[in-house]
């Protein structure tokens, strides 16, 4: 997979760099990424029914922040505020999942795209290309775009839940190898070769997505700092991120029905 060197040099500053280690540290972390709970709160309601209470996705992002505080490690190479984000739009979704609003015709298109990717990848035995998909749907390139826009706050860390309910393992442990030491030789084989599809996924993915999966979840940038780096908007880079984790997730499917 192609590694980046980032172009920006990260200072953490001492209070990140060393973990939360009394109250008062806690609570200035707690002070400075609230914003970042009410921004991502406030992004995915702007797709939700006017009947989500934006102040119950806010009290979820903020027990999700909380999380991300009590567990980051500051031995492993990604900055806070990357790890709060994952942690907060997980605690969103999640409070999401229980209140069952997501919403259905976003559901409805994400299984649309996967089939339609995997449809012209399985013909042409290739990454499809966005304008390939768009025929395939019946859409032109803007209105697929589109799509992706909508599916990405719904689509972020569906993957992670995907596995969960077919193997009720988390994608997390799996790509951190964190197996459990009472887990017995059938689960750890399984995991391993659950390992292995998604490693072979992402050396399949175009190169660049390789290097967004490089960039984001290897070297912990944001969207925002992976677009400066390769010369794209947020909101593109957004799109990207959306397709691999469907490309994957289509991968896994192929996986669990054989």
């Amino acid at each position: 997979m192609p590694k980046i060197q980032a172009r920006h040099s990260y200072k953490k500053a001492n209070l990140e760099s060393s973990g939360p280690r009394d109250e008062a540290e806690r609570t200035a972390l707690i002070t400075k990424y609230a914003p970042l709970v009410r921004f991502l709160a406030n992004r995915v309601a702007m797709r939700l029914p006017s009947n989500v209470s934006i102040d119950d996705l806010i009290s979820a992002g903020s027990l999700g922040l909380l999380d991300a505080i009590e567990k980051f490690d500051p031995r492993r190479e990604a900055q806070l505020k990357t790890y709060a984000e994952f942690r907060i739009k997980g605690a969103i979704l999640d409070e999401l999942r229980n209140m069952d609003c997501l919403p259905r015709s976003t559901r409805k298109r994400i299984r649309e795209m996967e089939q339609a990717t995997s449809a012209v990848e399985q013909r042409l035995n290739r990454p499809a290309e966005d304008s390939e998909i768009a025929v395939q749907m019946g859409v032109d390139i803007d209105a697929y775009y589109d799509m992706l826009d909508k599916a990405q706050d719904v689509e972020l860390l569906s993957l992670d839940e995907y596995v969960d309910g077919h193997r009720g393992e988390s994608f997390k442990r799996l790509c951190n190898n964190l197996i459990p030491e009472d887990d017995n030789p059938i689960d750890h084989m399984m995991t391993t070769e659950l390992k292995e599809v998604i490693a072979d996924g992402i050396k399949a993915l175009p190169e660049k997505e390789q290097i967004v999966v490089s960039l984001y979840y290897y070297d912990g940038l944001t969207l925002k700092e992976i677009g400066e780096i390769m010369g794209l908007t947020e909101s593109r880079v957004s799109q990207i991120h959306t397709k691999i984790i469907m490309r994957l997730r289509t991968r896994l499917t192929s996986y669990f029905e054989t």
